[in-house]
């Protein structure tokens, strides 16, 4: 192996690690500010009581410890994985398991299927101990995670057999359309992916989605009513209004939205909505549904007269117990949230992005058909044939991962300046004081630190941190 071929793997070790050390340099920047940083902010001290604060400073800090750790094990674990030569060590041990069942290295595509089957079951194996103890110790320590044991297990089964039902085709689909695409195959590979990814977005919402999580109409009633109100007054195409059962995973909370052309779906966590947040119902509490509808008496009144006695002793309890117990946004706040991920469709924003990413798209399909017939790019990485598979994984993940990172940030930029832009549209239409009061409760619901490093936050904040969108939301226009 020629050692001009052997540098090309050794350089992209390099940047990998350039860029490992840059993120942890960004992220012991944080910690320090999770360490150090032990006031409420003065902006925040009328709405950001210290408990609450101390709560999300520890709760950040260690994820980001957990995150160092983590982090340093996938570099270790990647380092490792290209000087021993894994990769066309598991390429070849692909082969051998269908020479078994009597086919030969004819057989790319099968063979294709063969190995990521089996990178993914190593992937899973290894970032097995690192999900459960991020899972059931740092979520669960903080309070947030709702899962079981055997919840996870099953989560987790599903998730790869879902996977693996959506990637080997694809692929599969892929790697022969390279072959048979000729001079221009990477059009026809842009092609592809671009009608999948649109696919998925909507089978992923209608089938996939509800495998994991339930998902009920959002019932008449006001809040129904006023955010159908909202959509028609922006000419939002609402079709479908669900509700999501996030909280028998987390009590973390989030909405979005999805669809094409009329058919807009819009989906609310039942952590976000106040009224069904279940941390919001009292220990041993039982819904309205559970009082009998023929009225029958006997042992169940006497029950029913005593939980109502103790509901009323709560009832006259303070004010500030009721405050601690409520997680959640209120219908007003809902609707400004609401407002906002509605401004993202109003100003374009997803079509942009949309539009951003598949010109991105091309481009490396364009470049990766100008590189793919480069043999010293596969002997660089210890291969001595030149599989398509093999020649994605190491141009896309591995050639482009400079670009890649580049890419990152400016995307990061530009999703910040959307934010920003998506709270002014819901002040336009005059919600930016419950959508401040939103902020803030997500915040404490999420324990989101609400105090940042200026750099940290600039290369990894999608959303700009809370202070920043209160100051821009109280300046007047």
């Amino acid at each position: 192996m020629a050692w001009e071929n052997i540098e090309i793997m050794y350089t992209v070790l390099v940047f990998l690690w350039v860029v490992y050390i840059w993120e942890s340099y960004l992220g012991a920047r944080q910690r320090v500010k999770y360490e150090t940083v032990k006031e409420v902010p003065h902006e925040l001290k009328e709405v950001l009581d210290h408990e609450t604060f101390e709560k999300a400073r520890l709760y950040q800090y260690d994820k980001s410890k957990f995150g160092f750790w983590s982090g340093l094990y996938s570099q270790l674990e990647t380092t490792v994985i290209l000087l021993c030569g894994a990769l066309p060590i598991v390429w070849h041990a692909s082969g051998i398991l269908l020479t078994k069942v009597g086919l030969g290295e004819e057989y790319e595509i099968l063979q294709s299927i063969v190995f990521m089957f089996l990178c993914m079951m190593w992937s899973t194996i290894t970032g097995l101990p690192w999900s459960l103890y991020g899972t059931f110790v740092i979520e669960e320590r903080h309070g947030f995670n709702k899962m079981t044991l055997g919840f996870f297990f099953k989560d987790t089964a599903k998730k790869l057999l879902v996977t693996c039902l959506i990637a080997f085709p694809v692929t599969a689909l892929l790697i022969y359309i390279i072959q048979i695409g000729g001079d221009y195959f990477f059009i026809y590979c842009w092609v592809f992916t671009f009608v999948v990814s649109l696919i998925l977005v909507t089978v992923y919402a209608d089938y996939i989605a509800p495998l994991f999580d339930k998902f009920t109409p959002l019932p008449d009633g006001e809040l129904r009513t006023k955010i159908e109100e909202l959509a028609a007054s922006i000419e939002f195409p609402l079709y479908k209004l669900f509700v999501v059962e996030g909280s028998k995973r987390s009590s973390h909370s989030n909405a979005y939205f999805y669809g094409f052309f009329k058919n807009k779906r819009i989906v609310l966590f039942d952590t976000l909505l106040e009224d069904y947040a279940p941390g919001n119902k009292k220990e041993g509490e039982a819904p309205e549904t559970a009082t009998p509808a023929d009225g029958s008496g006997g042992e169940g009144d006497e029950n029913k007269a005593e939980a109502e006695s103790k509901t009323e002793e709560k009832k006259e309890g303070s004010t500030e117990e009721k405050k601690e117990r409520k997680t959640g946004c209120n219908n007003e706040e809902v609707l400004a949230v609401l407002s906002h991920e509605l401004g993202h469709w109003k100003l374009n924003h997803v079509l942009k992005n949309l539009v951003i990413g598949q010109v991105n798209t091309f481009l490396l399909f364009m470049v990766f058909a100008f590189l793919i017939n480069r043999k010293e790019l596969f002997t660089g990485f210890g291969f001595d044939t030149q599989p398509t598979l093999i020649g994605l994984l190491i141009i896309f993940q591995f050639i482009f991962s400079p670009y890649n990172e580049l890419l990152s940030f400016f995307m990061t930029v530009l999703s910040r300046r959307y934010e920003f832009q998506a709270d002014a549209f819901a002040k336009s239409l005059r919600r930016a004081e419950p959508l401040k009061s939103a902020l803030v409760k997500l915040n404490k619901d999420n324990l989101s630190f609400p105090v940042t490093d200026w750099l940290y936050s600039m290369w990894h904040y999608s959303h700009p941190p809370l202070i920043e969108r209160m100051r821009a939301l109280d300046k007047t226009e």
